[in-house]
């Protein structure tokens, strides 16, 4: 079974990588259906794509799966 593909609900861009749609499972809950790239996270939570970048690198390092 082919993974699911999933593009960002704001600007439509395709294919979001493994930790654009791990990150908005751990900010924004599991459950969400809707996912954002990161520059469109980042607006929508009012912070920088840098201190998303910051938030993967800490999560990948504390071992979440939700990250590749």
């Amino acid at each position: 079974m082919a993974p699911k593909r999933r593009d960002c609900v704001a600007c439509g861009k395709k294919n979001l990588t493994r930790n654009e749609v791990g990150i908005n499972k751990k900010l924004l809950g599991e459950k969400i259906a809707n996912f954002y790239c990161l520059d469109c996270l980042a607006d929508y939570l009012d912070c920088t794509v840098e201190e998303l970048l910051e938030k993967i690198e800490e999560f990948k390092s504390e071992g979440c799966k939700l990250f590749s």
